[in-house]
């Protein structure tokens, strides 16, 4: 798994402005902060999507994360290291429990609502901007540069960019071609960027995303992210948990599997089944950690 550093604030039974509801979730946010430090210690049936190498949309500078904190954790601090090194875990806010902000697009929207996948080499660009470099465990040449379309949680069709494993590059853009006829939401889906990867945990992540440089967590081995053989889909709405750790910080209250909601994976599902008919493994099926956002292509 791979935990990014934003929120979405929208409340289910509010009908407000989206600025209303992020200024509402930054007094949640900092009144769970103190009170944290004041306590004591059936969906339609897939057709097999098109796969083109066309020259995919040009990349641009746009595409990077923004560096400043969104207008919601204005005045907010990141949460508090816990002795692991990840955030402290507090209660999800109520803002936070139905998970739905609408998608920026950082590429242009699928033309018709119609789903596109291309497969090309990474752009220098993107590599560029990428958590890549010479020591990581794949060359660059065995990488590819997706862009897929995606249904947001706003109803809207997205366009997203992931690179991935040359190996498995069309088999991924099957499963993505499956999940948007299922019109699976998915909040954004863009590169990692390498500050990405040292930013204090603000616990909010929910980038659907593939190659991340790093090792595994908790090991000095490399992670299946580092090779490109494993995706994770909608972080937030599907946490890693091993004992009273959550990834992301803020997701305790998808922890509950029963409350269905828009974004979660559940055994036996479209989704499950689409990475299953590729051979990709679910991190749900594991017994610990659980890790309900991941598919790998190794199992691991």
């Amino acid at each position: 798994m791979v935990s990014l550093k934003r929120v979405d604030l929208c409340s289910p039974n509010a009908s407000v402005t989206l600025d209303a509801v992020r200024a509402t979730a930054t007094v949640l946010a900092a009144t769970a902060l103190l009170l944290f430090s004041c306590s004591s210690p059936a969906p339609p049936t897939p057709s097999t999507p098109a796969v083109t190498s066309a020259p995919a949309e040009t990349p641009s500078a746009a595409t990077t994360p923004p560096t400043s904190a969104p207008a919601w954790q204005v005045g907010a601090k990141p949460l508090p290291l816990s002795r692991d090194g990840f955030g402290q875990i507090l209660p999800t806010p109520p803002v936070l429990a139905n998970r739905s902000l609408p998608t920026t697009d950082l590429l242009p929207p699928p033309a018709g609502n119609r789903f596109s996948g291309t497969v090309n080499p990474v752009p220098a660009e993107v590599l560029a901007r990428s958590t890549w470099q010479a020591a990581c465990p794949v060359a660059a040449g065995e990488l590819r540069y997706l862009t897929l379309s995606f249904w947001g949680f706003d109803g809207r069709a997205h366009t997203g960019e992931m690179l991935v494993n040359a190996s498995a590059a069309n088999a991924v853009v099957t499963v993505f071609g499956q999940l948007f006829a299922a019109k699976f939401p998915i909040e954004e889906m863009r590169v990692t960027a390498p500050a990405e990867l040292t930013a204090p945990p603000t616990g909010d992540g929910n980038n659907t995303t593939a190659f991340v440089c790093r090792p595994a967590r908790g090991q000095a081995n490399w992670s299946a992210h580092a090779y490109g053989l494993a995706i994770d889909v909608d972080p937030f709405c599907n946490p890693y948990t091993k004992g009273d750790l959550v990834l992301p910080e803020l997701a305790s209250a998808y922890l509950d599997r029963g409350n269905r909601r828009p974004g979660m994976i559940t055994a036996g599902d479209r989704t499950v089944a689409a990475f299953s008919a590729i051979g990709w493994t679910w991190g749900g099926t594991w017994t610990t950690p659980k890790d309900l956002m991941h598919f790998s292509a190794n199992g691991r």
